[in-house]
């Protein structure tokens, strides 16, 4: 991309384009044998808040021969500037096109920035299908939660990381590495077939995928015997003495999350059966304390930043909080930097270590009950009651706080009306446990729920996005209150979003179809078009409905069923049929194994340091 005042000077937030930030790496690009592109198909303001991104930066520009620069998507100004002039997608520290480089490594975070993959590839000078490239173009490669079914991609990209991917990037790179000092001997297809042979990694030109006469697959099989027929995914079995930056880029503006990122501990083993990540990241391992405090000196050291968030997908269960808590604010609260907690138990431990991490700085307080009703939250193991949230709840607002917000989602498995309406009940009575309701606010935020694969619920059938718009209309007339504040995600964007998260490799052309017509950030609200989509589906003779609102049988055969997370189908299966009868799996990390396989099956274990 050449970049120009006038350029610069006519779209929104320039600095999202112009690189340069602190703590950014330069290299002499001549003096490597590998460069890596990492990308994340969104605007520069999100993406540079991907903490995987960060760590893969890191590591690769830690080996001497390689080069990782970023790059990410332009916003539609900026798309329209670029197409206008003929300029390609360039990457932010060296502004080399995208097509000059080795590798280009995508992060699928969420099903609906597919659509962004293919403007990326095609400003950047990349074919957009796998089968059209040749051994001069980069290899595209693909990783993520979303890698856990990659089929309505699939196409578009040479490979795809299965699991964590500090532990494979490397092997990734010596095998780019090697291929490019022997002048790329064998092509394409070679270097293919030599990353096919790392564990972990799929190359899905190498397989191909049968369909039973209705429709549904019949299986996924690799073309070459000496292929596995299951991939397996990577797992770091000691997070703390993986990789971690320490000196990471910091942005001259405002991004999502502008702030120091501490993974305290990867994995949670709760087992909220709707949740993805709770299988797709198994087993729990926590970094020590003492490699918490020494990263966070080191990070408040390197970034300046004011404010330390303590992230990790459940961050209060983390085994030593309270004295890790305790230890950071007496070295950083005197430096006016912050603590922030971004996810909260429902208890009052959670309020009392609120109430000390924020004595800097006072943030809101978001609790998720994900349902209105005990019965539901016992179907979705969820695993707290309502008496945990008014205790919660009012021990906050006896602390000053002023505003709740709630979370919850619409279309869980066997959800009724009375279910939905409980949740206008539920925020009623968390607003009557304030001493002075008027001056006090409940937020609701409602998504809807999107089955997704490796999950318990990955058999059920997404509601209609008819039935959705009426659950939350009901849900909108229970809740006339000003004090009350409703919001709720869009219905058409969650039934497409639904569509990818289940779909199969025919989903490519409709995902191409829908692309050429326009559609671009499709989880903006005021960018997608749902018009653009139906016309897509109508052209590919695709229905979408095959995805979203079918039941699968049990005995279906999945399009992601060759790539596992190390959990058993049969585990899944069994947990749907525990969520059926409204039972609880208890938290393996406290308790006895559930027999989930993850440990065994890939030789790593729980790490809790309080255990």
């Amino acid at each position: 991309m050449q970049l120009n005042d006038t350029a610069l000077g006519s779209v929104a937030k320039p600095a999202r384009y112009t690189g340069g930030e602190w703590n950014m790496i330069q290299k002499d690009p001549a003096k490597v044998d590998v460069r890596f592109a990492l990308v994340l198909p969104d605007v520069y303001d999100v993406g540079m808040s991907n903490l995987g991104l960060k760590i893969l930066y890191g590591i690769l520009n830690e080996r001497t021969d390689t080069y990782a620069e970023r790059a990410y998507c332009p916003w539609p100004d900026m798309e329209a500037v670029m197409r206008s002039s003929g300029d390609l997608l360039c990457s932010l520290e060296t502004h080399t096109p995208l097509q000059q480089f080795d590798a280009v490594g995508i992060s699928l975070q969420y099903e609906m920035t597919y659509t962004n993959i293919l403007t990326m590839l095609d400003l950047g000078g990349i074919p957009l299908l796998a089968a059209d490239r040749s051994g001069n173009d980069p290899l595209v490669i693909g990783g993520g939660p979303c890698a856990f079914n990659p089929e309505p991609v699939a196409d578009f990209f040479d490979c795809f990381v299965i699991g964590e991917g500090e532990e494979i990037i490397g092997e990734i790179a010596a095998v780019i590495a090697e291929w490019n000092q022997s002048g790329r001997a064998g092509g394409r297809p070679e270097v293919l077939e030599k990353l096919a042979r790392i564990q972990g990694l799929y190359v899905p030109a190498f397989y191909h995928v049968d369909y039973n006469a209705d429709g549904t697959c019949a299986g996924v099989k690799p073309k070459r015997p000496e292929l596995s027929s299951v991939i397996a995914k990577r797992v770091v079995a000691d997070l703390d003495g993986a990789y971690f930056p320490v000196r990471p880029i910091v942005p001259y503006l405002e991004t999502v999350h502008d702030r120091i990122m501490l993974e305290l501990f990867r994995g949670c083993t709760r087992g909220c059966r709707f949740c993805q990540a709770g299988v797709i990241y198994r087993p729990v391992r926590e970094r020590k304390p003492a490699t918490l405090m020494r990263l966070a000196q080191e990070l408040t050291d390197n970034t300046g930043y004011d404010e330390i968030s303590l992230v990790s997908l459940s961050s209060a269960d983390y085994s030593c909080l309270r004295e890790l808590a305790h230890s950071l604010l007496a070295e950083f609260a005197p430096q006016r930097v912050s603590l922030s907690l971004p996810s909260l138990r429902i208890d009052s431990f959670s309020i009392e270590l609120a109430n000390e991490i924020q004595k800097v700085r006072r943030s809101g307080l978001t609790f998720a009950p994900e349902a209105g009703t005990q019965r539901l939250r016992d179907v979705i193991n969820k695993g707290v009651t309502e008496a945990d949230l008014f205790e919660a709840a009012g021990a906050a607002f006896r602390s000053g706080w002023a505003g709740i917000k709630l979370y919850f989602m619409i279309g869980l498995p066997t959800e009724t009306d009375e279910d939905v309406l409980a949740i206008a009940e539920l925020a009623r009575k968390v607003l009557s446990l304030s001493r002075n309701p008027a001056r006090c606010k409940v937020s609701v935020s409602v998504s809807t729920f999107v089955p997704k694969p490796h999950t318990p619920f990955q058999w059920f059938a997404q509601i209609p996005a008819e039935e959705m718009e009426r659950r939350q209309r009901l849900l909108r007339g229970a809740l006339r209150d000003r004090r009350i504040s409703f919001n709720w995600h869009d219905a058409p964007t969650s039934r497409l979003e639904g569509v990818f998260a289940r779909g199969d490799r025919r989903l490519g052309k409709t995902l191409l179809e829908a692309w050429r017509n326009g559609a671009r950030f499709d989880g903006w609200s005021e960018h997608f078009r749902a018009d653009i989509w139906d016309a897509a589906f109508a052209a590919s003779r695709i229905d979408p409905d095959f995805y979203t609102v079918r039941q699968r049988a049990a005995h279906e055969i999945m399009p992601w069923t060759h790539l596992t997370s190390g959990v058993s189908q049969e585990w899944l299966a069994a947990e749907w049929v525990e969520a059926q009868k409204g039972s609880l799996t208890q938290d393996c990390r406290h308790a006895d194994c559930t027999g989930c396989g993850v440990c065994q099956d890939l030789g790593v274990s729980v790490i809790d340091w309080r255990a």
